[in-house]
């Protein structure tokens, strides 16, 4: 029900602005630089804290990507569930089980408040009084206040935060966030005084790099983005580099398995699993080992489908690995695994991986021989052929690889492309505002 819910707006083609904009500050009478004053801030209290609430149907990719980048960052993020058990169940079928609920945190001081989108999770956080409490509160003690895609007109604006000010969410939300009294306008992220909003899946690693900045810092923003791969030119139509093409073929609906183990990438993992959902894909999440819970690299815990076991009895159209340096070395050291990959690419049907995992799982295993292929930028040096390693999505025959959690959304969008075609993919890269 979640996962339909998002369908009904996430289609639609997106108003489009690529700059980070400022708003002049309304709230105080001096003149004063608002990027210094985060700055300033962190020297006073190093240890930031961060609430991310999550509902059923918040949207996972917004979600992930806020917590992972801000851990990044060195903030402590708590992850608090507005439902009565910790576990929710987000858009697309994808499961978090968050750190706590939010009942156990509502006497808490946090430095950062931020809201996911996704329906119906936007409208849950905003039918929740303590949550609209504490949002209030963090307003009034001059906290800095964030929320993306539906959250900026659904919470922000319904509660009365955003009257004079400037903010931006989800395109169809846009005339909804201009009856709250706020000018709407099409920045990818605005910035306004202690409100920072943002629209949208593909806006959300840069709205999450601004408020790692906000709390410590430029420097600090620059360190936690490097690794990140981001897109030069946010907003431009997505693209991948393709040889030797091939058809990818399906019979109803492409079959789909995602691995995922305890150190996988969330990002990485959640924007295949998201996307490919969202093209009516049947994706398979299959945890390794013996539990369906697994923690990701930066402590996002994430619920399988089923376990490997039970996944290796069927055949599928694509066996995608994301990364992570944790959840790589368990897939290279999944003999089960790795034997299904083999079995993949010796029947010439596609198989994929993004960051890590190219260069520990399939380099090792003879799974790029005479292949070309990418991957994260620190793990390139393990690759024998190095020829084509700074295409973001690289496609050889039945082989798609690609670099890391800022190239995950093309990475996707790349197989929904080899699926479906380039219009579809371009259909969802308009809906998520890649």
């Amino acid at each position: 029900m979640a996962s339909s819910s998002c369908h009904r707006y996430l289609s639609v083609t997106p108003l489009f602005s690529t700059k980070l904009h400022f708003s002049s500050p309304r709230r105080t009478s001096l003149p004063v630089n608002r990027r210094s004053i985060s700055v300033s801030a962190t020297m006073a209290s190093p240890t930031k804290k961060v609430l991310i609430p999550v509902a059923h149907g918040t949207e996972p990719f917004e979600a992930v990507v806020m917590i992972d980048v801000l851990r990044r960052g060195g903030a402590d993020v708590t992850v608090a569930s507005v439902e009565n058990q910790v576990g929710v169940d987000a858009c697309h079928g994808i499961k978090i089980v968050a750190d706590t609920l939010l009942s156990d945190v509502t006497g808490s001081v946090f430095d950062l408040i931020m809201l996911p989108g996704g329906l119906p999770g936007g409208e849950t956080l905003k039918n929740c009084k303590p949550l609209e409490n504490m949002v209030k509160k963090q307003d009034t003690d001059g906290g800095l206040n964030a929320a993306i895609c539906c959250a900026p007109a659904l919470a922000l604006g319904t509660w009365g935060l955003l009257e004079g000010k400037k903010a931006t969410c989800y395109p169809v939300f846009m005339e909804k966030l201009g009856a709250t009294c706020a000018t709407a306008v099409e920045s990818r992220v605005e910035i306004d005084g202690r409100i920072v909003t943002s629209r949208g899946p593909g806006t959300t690693m840069e709205f999450s790099v601004t408020l790692v900045e906000q709390l410590f810092g430029k420097e600090k923003a620059a360190e936690v983005s490097a690794p990140l791969v981001m897109r030069p030119n946010p907003g431009d139509e997505y693209t991948i580099t393709e040889l030797n093409q091939t058809k990818w073929s399906y019979d109803s609906s492409p079959q789909i398995l995602v691995p995922i183990a305890d150190g996988s990438e969330e990002m990485e993992a959640v924007a295949i699993i998201d996307v490919l959902r969202r093209a009516k894909a049947n994706v398979v999440v299959a945890a390794l080992g013996n539990s369906l819970e697994v923690v990701a690299s930066r402590k996002v815990k994430l619920v399988a489908d089923v376990l490997l076991d039970e996944a290796e009895k069927n055949s599928y159209d694509l066996i995608v690995l994301p990364g992570g340096l944790g959840g790589a070395e368990a897939f290279a050291s999944s003999e089960k695994l790795v034997n299904m990959l083999k079995k993949q690419a010796e029947s010439n049907k596609p198989y994929g991986a993004i960051c890590a995992s190219p260069a520990l799982v399939f380099e090792p295993h003879g799974l790029l021989k005479g292949k070309k292929a990418t991957a994260f930028p620190a793990m390139c040096n393990k690759l024998s052929d190095k020829s084509h390693i700074e295409h973001r999505v690289l496609v050889d025959g039945n082989l798609i690889t690609s670099r890391g959690p800022g190239t995950s959304l093309e990475f996707a969008l790349g197989i929904v492309e080899k699926f479906y075609g380039r219009e579809k993919g371009l259909q969802l890269a308009k809906a998520t505002l890649v």
